[in-house]
């Protein structure tokens, strides 16, 4: 490594042969955090930092020339730097973005045309669903009727033994209380 090259190196925040400085390795510690917004929003601002400099590094090569050397490897650096930056800053967050909506911004399409398509299909699913239900509903009601037409005591009995299971299901879930992670605690009847 010649001196230009580690003054260029130096320059960036970076140790010699790729490796971070401690004060650029105390940055990257603090940034961090266990927020997820915060996490977003740090890869959100390391993203930017990367468009800006290629941006750089776009106008730097367009016009380059011998004397812009040592800037076109300051920022071939800066750019290894917080890309690294970035991929440490995204190992925190956990965020699925569907295949199918990379697709179409990829296609050039508004990725709120994929939301709006995701918000119908689950409300066309709802109303199909809602429809069987209310459809199984009108059956049982039916059924019921036609019964009691025919056997009349044994649906009153139907009815007595729905009623109690009914009451003893309501009592059952009085007496469970969820707890902070989301286990169910039944309480005992001593």
């Amino acid at each position: 490594m010649d001196s230009s090259q580690s003054a260029a190196t130096a320059g960036t925040a970076g140790g010699g042969n790729g490796t971070m400085t401690s004060q650029a390795s105390a940055m990257v510690a603090t940034t961090v955090v266990d927020d997820p917004k915060k996490n977003l929003n740090q890869v959100t601002n390391s993203i930017q930092k990367v468009l800006g400099l290629l941006h750089q590094l776009y106008l730097t090569v367009s016009s380059f020339n011998a004397s812009s050397q040592l800037p076109l490897l300051q920022c071939l650096n800066s750019l290894v730097l917080e890309l690294d930056n970035m991929v440490k800053l995204a190992e925190k967050c956990n965020i699925q973005v569907p295949m199918e909506l990379l697709n179409l911004i990829d296609d050039g399409k508004n990725p709120d045309e994929f939301t709006r398509d995701v918000i119908n299909s689950c409300i066309t699913k709802n109303q199909i669903t809602k429809g069987k239900t209310d459809a199984f509903k009108g059956l049982r009601r039916h059924l019921l009727e036609e019964l009691e037409q025919a056997f009349p005591d044994e649906v009153e009995s139907y009815r007595e033994i729905r009623a109690a299971s009914a009451a003893e299901l309501k009592r059952l879930a009085q007496a469970q209380t969820t707890l902070p992670n989301g286990d169910v605690k039944v309480k005992s009847d001593l």
